[in-house]
């Protein structure tokens, strides 16, 4: 399966853009329960990206540690799209024809690949279900005091779904992400 070289890129992006850390305690804003932020987890899931007349759909893997991030992004017949791995020292994107890129960060990465950036920092958080530490945001209240709508750095995010972690905590399993011209569905499968 051929996949277009934007294409590639923009979901390379896109995943990357689930990786980060954090390190917020548990708290509560306008009736909205936020969970603790992980520092390790895997993620297992689905995505759909769109932006301007570009489309893309995988799966991807994602191991996320303090340090380090590595993410698998494959087609939806399984065949390997592209690699990602990194941290503070530097960030790699592989394809499966065997390109090679590198930034010093994910945003760099990203704005280079995709002709516009991805909020990398941010959506590390808002994957787990809280917003990003340091930066103001709006919060609308879902079901069970889980938030519904987040609004941060420009972002609107939705939380569609949560399901429980191992840990018995409610993170997200569908959300929709939304910038300008840029939409992107996510689903997660597992989290460990």
């Amino acid at each position: 399966m051929q996949v277009p070289r934007g294409s590639l890129v923009a979901a390379a992006a896109l995943s990357v853009a689930l990786l980060g850390c954090g390190s917020l305690r548990e708290r509560s804003e306008a009736g909205v329960t936020f969970p603790p932020v992980k520092a390790t987890y895997d993620l297992t899931g689905r995505l759909s990206a769109r932006h301007a007349a570009e489309g893309l759909s995988a799966s991807y893997r994602w191991h996320h540690d303090r340090d380090s991030d590595e993410l698998e992004l494959a087609s939806p017949l399984g065949q390997t799209l592209a690699q990602l791995s990194g941290g503070p020292a530097g960030v790699t994107l592989r394809t499966a024809d065997g390109r090679i890129e590198t930034a010093s960060d994910w945003q760099t990465l990203t704005s280079r690949g995709l002709g516009w950036p991805l909020p990398v920092t941010g959506l590390s958080y808002w994957v787990q279900g809280v917003p990003r530490e340091g930066a103001p945001f709006v919060v609308e209240p879902g079901d069970a005091g889980a938030p519904g709508l987040l609004r941060q750095d420009g972002w609107t995010v939705v939380y569609n779904a949560f399901a429980a972690d191992r840990d018995g905590v409610l993170r997200p399993s569908r959300m929709t992400l939304s910038y300008a011209d840029v939409e992107v569905r996510l689903v997660i499968d597992e989290w460990q």
